[in-house]
């Protein structure tokens, strides 16, 4: 059994939902409705993606993925908690939006769920609706320094924002890239002719994103703030991170597979295949990896989340061709991360703790669910992955469960696969068959993060 503290051969007993008892092997004579054996395998707690959008309207579509959908590929990855981004749209209450994404949850995801708050119109009203979110278990308020006119967020509406999460203990998620100037540059580009998808990497300068998470930081000092800066993608960025850090700050970072596995190689494929790769913060070259990992591996970056926000190449990403300005910006991958994290610890990049640590434990305690979710002890849920660290894969959409036409790993082989999951101590894939169904998921009302005192 591997969780972020320990690595220890035991027996788990299950009741009700909950892991009541570990034991090491044979020395208890426990008597069980079903019995799984995990010899020479791994039993690790199920996967927290705490950065998920299922459903999401971008771009005049949504995101591909079904709340449905997306949890049952979820289950398939090994992941048993998703924490997706609720929408408020610009004049509406927060309330209203967040009404509106426990609607299309409600009854339809396969694994469970919990909700941050898109704010995308900060002022007095939704300001003085802030902590009432908090009392309902939506503890988290995400901000962009991007996308001018549709979420952005100016410096005074940050700070103000920052102010109300200081005094009732939320936390603001931060999408820090200078969006002002990175208009301006997708102006000039596509002024010149440069239309191409990996034009979109080149004009989202990684100056702009360490100069918006600088700037993210001293707001949050001013304010009295804790900071989550979200999808850091590089290296001058998790600098500013490391730098803020060394002063005692609480300042935390994600990065996401798709920074840790590819690069700017990646928007540069031939035939407007780059369009898969469009992301923000986007792809960088790959010299920016050897950062990321070794701020996974030092701590300077805390999570690894997915960001998974598909669109189908077919007739979504296709809406830019002729202007990379209009590709909807999304990746899958909520089926991938905990595969992908486990060949990092095949490679050597990160160790197996450190991979529960980042995938399981961390983002549970950021996100007030632990230790309900992201470990294996007595009282905690019963979400707990048979992961066989031997069987080899080939990762593709002829295989993979989202619900989406391509995947970024096409041809990738991995070492290391989910066989068996559970969720609540229901079995929800059973040696590689699906056996769960939409509505066993249920929401899960967050505290406050638990690194704050």
């Amino acid at each position: 059994m591997i969780t972020a503290a320990d690595e220890v051969h035991a027996d788990v007993l299950i009741e009700h939902g909950r892991v009541v008892a570990l034991a090491a092997p044979g020395t208890q004579e426990w008597t069980a409705e079903r019995v799984i054996d995990a010899s020479q395998k791994y039993v690790i707690p199920g996967g927290v993606d705490a950065h998920t959008h299922m459903e999401l309207p971008f771009g005049g579509t949504f995101a591909s993925d079904t709340f449905e959908t997306g949890t049952r590929a979820a289950a398939w990855g090994g992941t048993t908690t998703i924490v997706d981004f609720a929408v408020q749209a610009k004049g509406e209450p927060l309330r209203a939006g967040l009404d509106a994404w426990m609607v299309k949850a409600d009854g339809n995801c396969a694994v469970d769920y919990a909700f941050h708050m898109i704010m995308s119109d900060v002022n007095e009203s939704t300001l003085r609706e802030m902590p009432k979110l908090v009392e309902l278990g939506v503890s988290s308020f995400k901000l962009f320094m991007a996308y001018p006119g549709v979420f952005y967020s100016d410096d005074g509406q940050i700070l103000r924002a920052m102010q109300v999460a200081a005094d009732t203990g939320g936390l603001i998620m931060m999408h820090a890239e200078n969006g002002i100037a990175i208009d301006v540059l997708v102006e000039q580009a596509l002024g010149r002719g440069e239309t191409d998808p990996r034009y979109h990497g080149e004009v989202r300068k990684a100056l702009l994103e360490a100069e918006a998470t600088h700037r993210a930081i001293q707001l949050a000092r001013v304010a009295g703030s804790p900071l989550y800066v979200v999808h850091v993608s590089a290296r001058e960025a998790v600098a500013e991170l490391a730098a803020a850090r060394d002063m005692g700050l609480p300042v935390f970072g994600e990065t996401c597979p798709q920074y840790l596995f590819l690069s700017t190689d990646n928007l540069a494929e031939p035939d407007f295949e780059g369009a898969k790769y469009v992301c923000s913060t986007p792809l960088r070259p790959r010299e920016h990896q050897a950062a990321l990992w070794r701020g996974l591996r030092t701590n300077d970056l805390q999570v690894v989340s997915t960001d998974h926000c598909p669109f189908c190449f077919t007739g979504q990403k296709e809406l830019g061709r002729g202007d990379f300005s209009k590709i909807p910006n999304g990746l899958p991958g909520v089926e991938n991360r905990m595969d992908l994290l486990h060949q990092a610890v095949v490679e050597g990049h990160i160790s197996r703790r450190r991979w529960i640590e980042i995938a399981c434990a961390t983002p549970a305690r950021m996100f007030g669910i632990y230790p309900q979710k992201g470990t294996i002890a007595p009282g905690a849920d019963a979400d707990v992955v048979v992961y066989d660290p031997h069987a080899i894969q080939v990762l593709s959409a002829e295989t993979h469960h989202m619900n989406v036409d391509y995947s970024a790993y096409e041809g990738k082989t991995i070492t290391g696969q989910v066989e068996t999951v559970l969720s609540r101590g229901e079995v929800i894939i059973d040696q590689r068959k699906y056996t769960g169904h939409a509505g066993h998921g249920v929401f899960v009302p967050r505290g406050l993060c638990q690194y704050l005192s």
